[in-house]
């Protein structure tokens, strides 16, 4: 049996292989899921803390139905996604006599929900994939792989949302596919190629992060199918965005605190806003015993949107990725399909901007919520991922003209994997007797101003920064990681000590090979540095 978890900013969904009909199919947890004629089967992506120090959770819409989300309680945790794997600003709650960090919550919510799959599918040891957002840093992933060796399952695999949602639509007859993946917390675009073989609807193996003995000798001679990745770009923007600034609209407007049920009616009036040209919903004050009708026409939501430059930063995404396309060979009229998904595409707006780019014929979007789950469970009928690196990966060093740490770019962002040659390093002593050499190696995000995650009160934002610094995330900076070499003897500055070789195997695992020119000893070989999956 194979499960697949699409875990998101608002919403989770849970799909399975269904060996008797060869198909995926999204399932419904009781107490967990949102029943709706008009949606598949939803988790809502929300957690109350019972009792931090025994991990004892409420989870999905039994956050709802017992009303713990409608009032400010440092308990209650939404969008909980964004916080992980990143620098928080701002206050996290002490509960229970425990500081509780965002990774910790994360991995409460995926527990309790395989907690909950257990008892109704028997067989869901043998395979869990989970799918991430495209321009998640590392850390998120190490983070996702963390949680899963605690989990009850044999095998897991990682795969990115918007080519899990190419799989997913089923494209047989496509050969290059765009999907716009626009969720609650992150803009996702990628364009993928699928092979003659994927479209012919054979089955071959799939990319493996963690697999049981059993499963591998009873796979092992399958051979791969190759959905390759031709360009992917990503914006920390989602529908939680655009929630706290119809908050902030309606503070401003009619003087109405922001709290998590205004955050809920303001989510309410956007989906409203999806279906019908204006929405309205009313709002009570418990505290002052005052009602408000909330109402907003879709012009001037769409005003809103303008306000706060979002479809500048959907163009910025996508010409970024159409960029790509186009180093690789493919031009706007060679893609066959556009493929919508994640609940923030069923905006009107966000449906017209896509069209100005593409045309009507080529743009689907029958499956905004399942096509994620689903597709990432065509791993386990033998199609194997063809990626590169998103981002880039260099060294720290001291940038003597600005007179502080500066960052150098080893490997460069679009790196295929495996690295067929590796990358050379040559480092000398800075000091007379040196006794060792130290490396620091970061994460290079995109070259902009980066996205800050801070608290407002109790909300949770992203904000775009200004200027022109790269965001990094440092992956050996800690006590007892960062020496690369002892040197003995001892260096002296002047000349070339040690040889470095930094390459990327096939499991995303970043390693380096440390030669001592002096010597001619191998110090590190083939050294595990950071798994990059």
């Amino acid at each position: 049996m194979a499960i697949a978890i699409d875990f998101g900013t608002s919403n989770t969904v849970i799909a399975r292989w269904n060996p008797a009909t060869q198909q995926s199919e999204t399932l419904s947890l009781p107490g967990l899921s949102v029943i709706s004629t008009q949606n598949p089967p939803l988790i809502p992506s929300l957690i109350y803390i019972e009792d931090a120090m025994r991990g004892e959770v409420v989870v999905g819409q039994a956050v709802r139905d017992r009303g713990l989300d409608l009032k400010t309680d440092p308990r209650f945790f939404r969008s909980f996604k964004r916080g992980i794997g990143t620098k928080i600003q701002g206050f996290l709650p002490e509960l229970d006599g425990q500081r509780v960090t965002f990774e910790q919550v994360g991995q409460w919510f995926l527990t309790e929900i395989i907690k909950k799959l257990l008892p109704t599918l028997p067989e869901v040891g043998q395979s869990l994939i989970l799918t991430v957002p495209v321009d998640s840093f590392e850390a998120y992933r190490h983070w996702l792989g963390k949680v899963c060796q605690s989990l009850p399952v044999e095998q897991v695999r990682m795969l990115d949302e918007p080519t899990a949602a190419a799989l997913g639509y089923g494209m047989t007859d496509a050969d290059v596919l765009l999907v716009v993946d626009f969720g609650g917390g992150t803009l996702d675009l990628s364009l993928v190629q699928l092979s003659p073989d994927i479209q012919a609807g054979k089955k071959p193996l799939g990319f493996i992060l963690k697999w049981g003995e059993k499963l591998l000798s009873e796979s092992s001679a399958q051979r791969p199918r190759i959905a390759r990745v031709l360009a992917k770009a990503g914006q920390n923007l989602g529908g939680t965005d655009i929630d706290n600034w119809l908050v902030d609209y309606f503070a401003t407007t009619q003087q109405i605190k922001p709290t998590p049920l205004t955050t809920r009616l303001a989510e309410r009036i956007k989906i409203q806003l999806s279906l019908q040209k204006s929405a309205n919903e009313v709002y009570f004050n418990d505290e002052t015993f005052e009602s408000y009708e909330l109402e907003l026409s879709r012009d001037r939501f769409e005003s809103i949107l303008k306000e706060h430059q979002f479809f500048e930063q959907l163009d910025e995404a996508m010409t970024q990725v159409l960029q790509q396309g186009r180093r690789q060979g493919v031009e706007v009229k060679d893609i066959d399909a556009v493929l919508l998904v994640g609940g923030t595409v069923q905006i009107p707006a966000v449906q017209t901007w896509v069209h100005q780019y593409f045309d009507t014929k080529k743009i689907r979007r029958s499956k905004p919520f399942e096509a994620i789950a689903q597709g990432a469970l065509q791993l386990t009928q033998g199609i194997e991922v063809k990626d590169f690196l998103y981002h880039s990966y260099g060294i720290r060093y001291w940038d003597r003209r600005h007179n502080r740490h500066n960052w150098h770019s080893l490997i460069k962002a679009g790196q295929p994997y495996p690295m067929s040659d590796p990358v050379e390093l040559f480092l000398g002593a800075s000091v007379d007797n040196q006794p060792s050499i130290e490396l620091i190696i970061g994460e290079l995000g995109a070259e902009t101003g980066g996205t800050e995650v801070f608290f407002d009160g109790s909300r949770l934002f992203t904000r775009n920064q200004a200027g022109s610094q790269t965001s990094v995330q440092a992956l050996n900076d800690k006590q007892g990681a960062r020496s690369i070499a002892t040197l003995m003897p001892s260096g002296h500055p002047g000349s070339d000590r040690i040889k470095v070789q930094f390459s990327v195997d096939a499991q995303r695992s970043l390693r380096i090979t440390v030669q001592d020119l002096l010597t001619k000893q191998i110090l590190l070989e083939n050294q595990l540095v950071a798994q990059l999956s």
